[in-house]
């Protein structure tokens, strides 16, 4: 391997090969099993526009992360795959698995990008796939690679808070959008790099649910995004009965509300939550603590809604039972 700073290493390639068609760099389905969280940034100013002018980028991002829900969809090992023909010019692995949060940032020492592969598909055209999964890189500098073929896995490593690949694209050293190559305006009609197959796949979607569950203890974000609230029932005497969500790409005026329903159909808690401000990720609670009785046994439903501009954008419900 080699050692890299920031940037992945360079090494000269041949010119004169067409602009890469992309395929997706992740293997997942997009809007399920994984989402793009931020796009590349494409306001000069510190304010932050994606390219249909939404909120889903930060100032001077300019990759493409495609996530995953949380930690457990990382152990099962997601696969980063090239997302054109190419060769290998540059790699590094090495980097720990830790949440940037959760370490002294002067750790890094400028390898913010962590685990990663560079490849050259000509003409001045790279891809770079960054924050990969510490000893999962499978190939090396010099190599051929096909689109499809497997680099790593996704992770978390370098400069960030939640497991993903970012991709990013430049030509001859700028950095480009794959969703908006040229630079329009931002909401203007445009060609993207993408085949027509995979854009399809990635229509944008600016508002979703990431994780959600069911939990018999107080939740907290930790412990949901490490995926410990894998459970298929709660007991009658659990310390607490809640539903917790995690959704991204909310905006200032939104309204959360949670609701949980008893067996009996009667309201159980409920918690309404107004959105203070653009944000990218909201975690949210709903429930109650056990005192002295039981929880009477039976099916509990939980109802997530999110109101914007008046309009309901997401109504899901979920059921558990208390037995």
């Amino acid at each position: 391997m080699l050692a890299l700073s920031g940037m992945l290493f360079w090494l000269a390639m041949p010119a004169h090969a067409a602009p890469p068609v992309l395929e997706q760099p992740i293997r997942c389905t997009a809007g399920q099993d994984c989402f793009i969280q931020n796009y590349f940034d494409h306001d000069p100013s510190p304010r932050a526009y994606d390219y249909t002018c939404g909120k889903l980028a930060y100032d001077t991002h300019h990759g493409t992360d495609f996530r995953l829900r949380d930690l457990a969809a990382m152990r099962k090992k997601v696969e980063v795959v090239a997302a054109a023909p190419g060769t290998v010019i540059g790699v590094r692995d090495g980097e720990p698995d830790i949440n940037v949060k959760q370490r002294d940032k002067s750790g890094l020492k400028g390898k913010d990008a962590g685990n990663g592969v560079r490849i050259d598909h000509g003409d001045g055209w790279t891809t770079q796939y960054s924050h990969m999964l510490l000893g999962s890189i499978k190939v090396r500098v010099g190599q051929r690679v096909q689109t499809g073929d497997v680099l790593g896995m996704v992770g978390l490593s370098g400069n960030t808070e939640f497991p993903h690949v970012d991709f990013s694209v430049r030509k001859d050293g700028k950095p480009l959008d794959p969703f908006n190559p040229a630079g329009m305006p931002c909401g203007s009609a445009m060609l993207p790099l993408w085949s027509q197959k995979t854009a399809e796949k990635l229509r944008y979607q600016a508002t979703g649910i990431l994780i959600a569950g069911f939990a018999a203890t107080p939740p907290t974000r930790e412990i949901a995004e490490n995926g410990e609230y894998q459970i298929k029932s709660i007991p009658t005497d659990a310390e607490a009965l809640a539903y917790w969500v995690e959704l991204f790409g909310l905006r200032n005026g939104d309204r959360l509300t949670l609701e949980l329903f008893g067996p009996d159909g009667s309201l159980f808690s409920r918690n309404v939550m107004p959105i203070p401000g653009a944000k990218a990720v909201w975690f949210g609670v709903s429930g109650k603590k056990r005192r002295m009785t039981d929880w009477p046994k039976g099916f509990y439903e939980a109802i997530v809604r999110l109101e914007r501009s008046g309009k309901t954008i997401i109504d899901e419900r979920e059921k558990i039972e208390v037995k």
